[in-house]
């Protein structure tokens, strides 16, 4: 299987994460999981439009996802989102990555934001895709606030991981189930 699942009613566990790299396919894939568990969806979107090049890929990505999801802008705060989930919803957030780069750049106690997220999760009655940029993989970041975002991302993922019931790498548009099993 590449992309998207194919098979229609997916049945998703509570928490499912997807990762990989940046363009590696992985916000498509998720969202062709949302589309396949036949459950209304719903988009929490992270990313912040400072200037007119990410403005313009905010817009792709809406563009590209297309018709039939509720969009929730949520820079910051996923909680009160994730707390209106219906329980025959499913919630993707695109992307915790830039979610946990807003909250360093903003000066927030991460561990407490994170806390606050995996109650989050934890407490929301439909099921949640997570996706995540896989930050870990190149080398070591010449600056410190460099180093210090990879390993806060990767000590998030870890914990996402460890949840959920489905992880899912995606590398070069190919996706790879790490736990659990794929449509």
């Amino acid at each position: 299987m590449t992309g998207s699942p194919k098979s229609p009613q997916f049945p998703l566990p509570p928490l499912t994460l997807v990762t990989g790299g940046a363009r590696s396919g992985k916000s498509r894939f998720a969202e062709g999981l949302a589309r396949a568990s036949g459950l209304p969806r719903r988009y929490l979107a992270t990313a912040q439009a400072f200037d007119a090049e990410m403005a313009q890929r905010i817009a792709r990505h809406r563009d590209d996802r297309g018709t039939g999801w509720e969009t929730v802008e949520a820079p910051l705060d996923l909680c009160p989102a994730l707390a209106a989930a219906a329980a025959d919803s499913v919630t993707l957030i695109d992307c915790v990555t830039l979610w946990l780069t807003n909250h360093m750049l903003a000066g927030h106690d991460l561990q407490a934001q994170a806390d606050m997220l995996f109650s989050s999760l934890a407490a929301c009655r439909g099921k949640v895709i997570v996706v995540s940029n896989e930050v870990g993989w190149g080398i070591v970041p010449e600056n410190a606030l460099a180093r210090a975002f990879r390993d806060e991302q990767g000590r998030l993922s870890q914990r996402l991981a460890a949840e959920a019931g489905l992880v899912v790498a995606v590398i070069a548009g190919l996706p790879l189930a790490l736990k659990g099993r794929l449509p």
